[in-house]
């Protein structure tokens, strides 16, 4: 069949020398002698590795010692009725700053258990993220909402909003360990695992102690932060493989050198997509502003703004000729998305890139 190159963007792509070491694991977890998927979470062994990966994530990231860093079970979409459900009961109202699709999902779930303040309201295109000084923050909020790379549109925030104070909570689901960010800067960072990190099955939620305490009375256990700090994210059987997984991932990443070596080959990667689009003379187009173009899910069409329909269906057949896979745009917006994740190499986008400039010498008019 020849090397794949996966370019999706959720699951995504897994380090092959994670895969390597996974192989020696599935059925000897630890020197055990039984896979990870059958052994108690209430045992010694387990209980290592629960830390273990607490350990990396603090340090790959610096969380500062007034953090606790939970493994959670839901998804991203999960932790869109969590955030409310532990932090609205403050003042009964949060910000939102709507920058694509799962921003728009959270905050629609957000209302169920509160006011919304729409700071950026939904619409039918996303393209952009206004300047900071148009926005109408609320000072009285319980906190502030962003998602900081929007995995469908492509948009991605160059910079952390001040708050003026009030808590800010991001999903990170798709830019999580890209680069590194400063922490303290936010109240809670989450992220399904899937994209960037690991595996389905686990999300990673990192929330300032402060912050504990506050869940609504209506909050079910297993979304209530304070109740999983306490029980250390083993309230119940956690998602054990998949929190094994992320844990190789991450200490894959600090083997490669971290977090700055992560952030410098999304730049390297991401530029040859977009510098080929730049240089089409329209035949490439890609939508979103180039401030705040996503270094991690690249969406582009082929032959106009709108897309040519033909031709875009020919490009993926061509790609998948060439094991070029998963780069069909999502379904809500339809033409073509690249996903250059951490485990997607450079080589590997160098493919793709050149496939893109033998397609345009062929088509362009």
């Amino acid at each position: 069949m020849g090397k794949i190159h996966n370019f999706g963007a959720g699951p995504a792509k897994l380090p092959e020398e994670v895969y390597d070491i996974l192989k020696d694991e599935f059925t000897n977890f630890d020197g055990t002698g039984i896979s990870i998927m059958e052994t108690s979470h209430r045992t010694p062994t387990y209980f290592k590795l629960n830390k273990e990966v607490q350990d990396v994530v603090r340090n790959l990231m610096n969380v500062p010692s007034n953090y606790k860093i939970l493994f959670l079970s839901g998804g991203g979409q999960g932790q869109f009725a969590g955030v409310p459900l532990n932090l609205i009961s403050r003042t009964g109202t949060a910000d939102y700053l709507v920058t694509g699709a799962w921003s728009a999902k959270a905050a629609k779930e957000a209302k169920k258990y509160g006011k919304v303040n729409m700071v950026l309201p939904p619409t039918d295109r996303y393209v952009d993220i206004p300047d900071q000084s148009t926005w109408n923050l609320d000072p009285n909020a319980s906190y502030v909402y962003i998602c900081t790379n929007e995995t469908i549109h492509g948009v991605e925030f160059d910079s952390i909003p001040d708050t003026k104070g009030v808590p800010l909570v991001a999903d990170m689901s798709s830019n999580f360990m890209s680069k590194k960010v400063d922490v303290s800067k936010f109240g809670v960072i989450y992220g399904g695992a899937q994209k960037n990190i690991g595996t389905a099955g686990v999300v990673l939620v990192i929330v300032r102690e402060d912050l504990l305490n506050q869940a609504l009375p209506i909050c079910p256990s297993i979304l209530d932060w304070t109740v999983n700090a306490k029980a250390d994210s083993i309230l119940n059987t956690p998602p054990m493989f998949a929190i094994l997984v992320m844990g190789r991932v991450l200490q894959w990443i600090v083997k490669k050198g971290g977090l700055d070596k992560m952030a410098e080959l999304a730049t390297k990667k991401s530029s040859l997509i977009y510098d080929i689009i730049e240089e089409s003379n329209g035949f490439y187009y890609a939508p979103v502003a180039k401030a705040v173009r996503s270094k991690m899910n690249i969406p582009f069409r082929i032959g106009s703004p709108t897309g040519d329909d033909a031709l875009e269906k020919e490009f993926l057949k061509g790609a998948e000729a060439l094991n070029l896979i998963q780069l069909k745009g999502h379904r809500d917006v339809g033409g073509i998305r690249a996903s250059t994740y951490n485990a997607v190499t450079l080589e590997e986008v160098q493919t793709l890139a050149n496939y893109m400039k033998e397609f345009y010498k062929k088509h362009a008019k």
